[in-house]
């Protein structure tokens, strides 16, 4: 279980390379910066940024296959409701060379992404400024969201950038199980919930 700042940079560190870390680092900085101006992350979270975040984005990429971040997997990684960047644009930090397609509507929150995407040289990654309704479907290799939608309600928004071979990791908090138990059996089958690395009442629901 991570439970400290200084756990949480270490795991992430094992994740990546230096520049991987930089990248991290730099974006970690600029959330701060931004979240004076504007409410991109609850101020009592500042001081676990790397814990309560990032680890907790960045441990996602543990819950797929290493051929989902290959140049053969078909489309890009869909993240939903991305807000600060959370957990697509720390996939994409860890993961630079993949692409990498970010929703999110909200127009203060697009302007961030795109800065933080310039600053960090991230040219695989792009936001979709809009709802996800109004996005042209494209087959997505993989599937995140972070407090996106109901599950139902996600599954149904995603479906028309969703194939057979799409990977879905979907970090849901302690309403994981719930949330996959309401789900009809023919479809609740496809997925099954694992424990997250950063809240040991939290799970992540996954269909890999």
């Amino acid at each position: 279980m991570i439970v400290t700042e200084e756990e949480a940079r270490a795991y992430v560190a094992g994740l990546t390379d230096d520049a991987g870390m930089a990248r991290l680092k730099t974006f970690a900085a600029l959330v701060l910066e931004e979240n004076q101006r504007q409410n991109l992350i609850a101020k009592a979270t500042e001081a676990h940024l790397w814990q309560r975040h990032i680890a907790d984005s960045a441990q996602l990429t543990q819950n797929v296959s290493r051929e989902t971040f290959g140049a053969n997997a078909v489309g890009p990684w869909l993240d939903l409701g991305s807000g600060p960047g959370f957990p697509g644009l720390v996939i994409a930090a860890l993961h630079p060379n993949m692409p990498v397609v970010l929703v999110e509507s909200r127009a203060r929150r697009v302007e961030f992404l795109n800065h933080c995407i310039e600053v960090l040289a991230l040219p695989k990654c792009r936001v979709e400024g809009q709802r996800l309704e109004r996005v042209t479907p494209f087959p997505a290799r993989a599937i995140s969201a972070r407090a996106f939608a109901p599950l139902p309600k996600l599954l149904e928004l995603s479906a028309p950038f969703s194939t057979r071979a799409t990977v879905y990791v979907l970090p849901k908090g302690r309403s994981a199980a719930q949330e996959l138990e309401a789900l009809r059996p023919s479809i609740r089958t496809m997925f099954h919930v694992k424990h997250s690395l950063t809240d040991p009442e939290a799970g992540i629901i996954v269909k890999a």
